[in-house]
């Protein structure tokens, strides 16, 4: 819990960092970046989260992987250094991308399937969410659970439409036990 507050805590310096330099799009994609590649890799994970590696070689490890990204990124790696704290590195990249979303009215839409969407779900699931949502920017997240049979399940900010076979199995079986 304490990784993640100190994680929210980086990712708001990092935000107002990055917002008084004009980068805060530069280093979204830094941090997504940052975020995919660690999740990716787990020899990247482990070495970050070993606590035998010393903290000058993780941080001159992460600097060569992300050589190319934006001298405010680049300010992090030195700060974790200083703080020996590279273990929340892929939580921060994660909690400033959260951030991000939040500052330019971004709102994720979960959409959990019983197969990966394709075009026509897709296009059913934005019509959705044009009728639950006031958000205008919204992007579509995709979590695939087989377990739901059939249909989708949307979740966007504390709001949930079930339109999946489950449920109405579900609803189903109760009306048919009273």
């Amino acid at each position: 819990m304490s990784s993640t507050r100190a994680a929210i805590r980086y990712a708001k310096a990092i935000l107002e960092i990055a917002d008084s330099k004009n980068a805060t799009s530069q280093v979204s994609a830094d941090m997504a970046l940052i975020a995919s590649t660690i999740k990716a890799n787990s020899e990247l994970s482990s070495f970050i989260h070993n606590p035998l590696v010393t903290v000058d070689a993780k941080k001159d490890v992460v600097s060569e992987v992300f050589a190319s990204v934006n001298p405010v990124t680049k300010s992090i790696f030195q700060l974790l250094l200083e703080n020996k704290r590279f273990e929340i590195l892929d939580s921060i990249a994660v909690e400033y991308s959260k951030l991000f979303d939040i500052q330019n009215g971004v709102e994720v839409a979960k959409v959990t399937t019983a197969v990966p969407m394709d075009a026509a779900l897709e296009a059913k699931v934005s019509a959705k969410i044009a009728s639950i949502s006031s958000s205008k920017k919204i992007t579509i997240e995709n979590i695939v659970d087989p377990a739901i049979i059939g249909g989708f399940i949307l979740r966007i900010g504390d709001k949930q439409y079930n339109a999946s076979i489950a449920n109405r199995l579900q609803v189903l079986k109760r009306e048919l036990s009273n």
